[in-house]
C-alpha cells in the first residue's frame, strides 16, 4: 500500500478500493464541536436555492432552535429537504417536524420503525447549501453539542468539516440518494451546479493545492466503511493518529494496527472515558487495550465529556473526518460518509487539535 507520500499513487489505490477520486479545487475550515451549528446556521443564510441535510441525531433543544430559526429565516424560494432517522431522533416527529411543516420545508424519515425495524441506519451527518457548500463530521443536532444536558459537564467533544470544492458533488449525491429511499423526489438540476476543479491531470490536484474526496457507505457484504478504514490504516508509513467515538475494532482491523505499529509507524488513538454514553461500547473498547498496548499503541481517554469524533490523521498528508464508527456496526450496517483530505495544512491544524485534546485525557497503561 503506498503512503500517502506518494500522491498519485496513493490516489489511485483510493479510487481502485472505494470508487472515490482525490481532485484539486477545494477550500476547508474545522468547525469543531458546537461551533457547527454556527457555521451551519451561517451558510443557511446565504442559501439561494437550496438546502438539504440529513442526520441519524436531531432532538428538539438549544441547536434545533437555532437551525429551526435560521430555516424560518431562509431567503424566499429556497427549498429546504431534510431527512432524519427515526431511532437517533425520537422527538423529531412530534417536537421539530411540525415547525418545518409550517414554514415550508420537507422532511421524511430514513426507513421508519415500523416498516423496518432492522440495525441498517442511516448514521451520516450532511449538510449541503446550494449544492456549493458542504458540512461532515461526528455531530449530532442535540443539546449535548453545546453542552451536555443536566450535566456540569462541557459540550461534547467532536470534530467537523465545512468544505467547498468539486467534492460538494458527492455530498449531494449520498443526501440524494438517502432522500429517494426516503419518499424525497429526484433533486433538480440546480443542486448540482458547475464546481470548478483545479490542477493538471484531469483535476487531479497541483502540488500544494487541497485535493478531497468523499466516501458514501451503505450496507453490504464488504462496505465502503470498512475498505476506506482499512486502505487509510494500512498506508501509514510514519503516523496513525485515530480519534474515535465508539472504538471496538473487530480481529481484522486489530490486527492491522499491529501490524502498523510493528512497522514502526507512530499509532495513537484517542477515544472517550468514563464519560461514554454507550456502556457497551466503553467496554467493549477498555477490552481491546491488552494487545494494543503490549504492542506499544498509545490509547488516551479523553476526560471532560463525550469525546465523539471519528477522525484520523495519516502521515503527514492526509486526513479523514465522518461519522464512521471504528465498531462493526458502523464499519458494516450503517450508511456512513467520510471527507479524504489531502492536505498538510489540515493535518497540521489536526496536530494543534490533537495537542490540546491529549491535555485533557488521561493515558492508559
Amino acid at each position: 500500500m503506498p503512503p500517502p507520500s506518494e500522491r498519485e499513487a496513493f490516489a489511485a489505490a483510493l479510487f481502485q478500493t472505494t470508487d472515490a477520486r482525490l481532485t484539486g479545487g477545494h477550500r476547508w475550515q474545522l468547525e469543531d464541536s458546537g461551533k457547527i451549528f454556527t457555521a451551519i446556521v451561517a451558510a443557511i443564510g446565504q442559501a439561494e436555492h437550496s438546502i438539504n441535510l440529513e442526520s441519524y441525531i436531531w432532538h428538539s433543544g438549544e441547536p434545533s432552535n437555532e437551525i429551526v430559526a435560521a430555516l424560518s429565516n431562509r431567503a424566499r424560494g429556497v427549498a429546504c429537504r431534510i431527512v432524519v432517522d427515526p431511532l437517533g431522533s425520537p422527538d423529531f416527529e412530534s417536537n421539530v417536524k411540525p415547525q418545518l411543516d409550517a414554514m415550508g420545508c420537507e422532511s421524511h424519515f430514513f426507513r421508519p420503525m415500523a416498516q423496518h425495524p432492522i440495525a441498517e441506519r442511516n448514521h451520516r451527518k450532511i449538510v449541503v447549501i446550494d449544492g456549493r457548500i458542504g458540512f461532515v463530521g461526528g455531530f449530532g443536532v442535540r443539546q449535548e453539542w453545546v453542552k451536555s444536558s443536566g450535566s456540569s459537564d462541557p459540550e461534547w467533544r467532536d470534530i467537523n468539516l465545512r468544505i467547498e470544492g468539486p467534492v460538494v458533488h458527492e455530498l449531494q449525491r449520498a443526501f440524494a440518494q438517502n432522500w429517494q429511499e426516503a419518499g424525497g423526489a429526484l433533486l433538480p438540476a440546480s443542486d448540482f451546479p458547475s464546481l470548478a476543479s483545479g490542477g493538471a491531470g484531469g483535476g487531479a490536484g497541483a502540488e500544494g493545492e487541497p485535493r478531497a474526496a468523499f466516501v458514501a457507505s451503505s450496507y453490504s457484504y464488504v462496505t465502503n466503511a470498512q475498505r476506506l478504514v482499512l486502505l487509510a490504516v494500512a498506508s501509514a508509513h510514519k503516523r496513525l493518529w485515530i480519534w474515535n467515538a465508539y472504538f471496538v475494532p473487530d480481529a481484522v482491523l486489530r490486527d492491522l494496527l499491529l501490524r502498523k505499529r510493528r512497522e514502526g509507524v507512530d499509532v495513537r488513538i484517542l477515544v472517550p472515558g468514563d464519560k461514554n454514553d454507550v456502556t457497551a461500547s466503553k467496554l467493549g473498547q477498555r477490552n481491546s487495550y491488552p494487545p494494543l498496548l503490549a504492542a506499544g499503541i498509545r490509547i488516551f481517554e479523553y476526560q471532560p465529556s463525550m469525546m465523539h469524533a471519528k477522525t484520523m490523521i495519516v502521515d503527514d498528508r492526509v486526513s479523514l473526518i465522518g461519522s464512521i464508527n471504528l465498531d462493526v456496526l458502523s464499519l458494516r450496517r450503517l450508511e456512513e460518509d467520510s471527507v479524504i483530505v489531502d492536505d498538510p495544512a489540515l493535518v497540521d491544524a489536526l496536530e494543534r487539535d490533537w495537542v490540546q485534546d491529549v491535555a485533557h485525557c488521561r493515558e492508559v497503561h
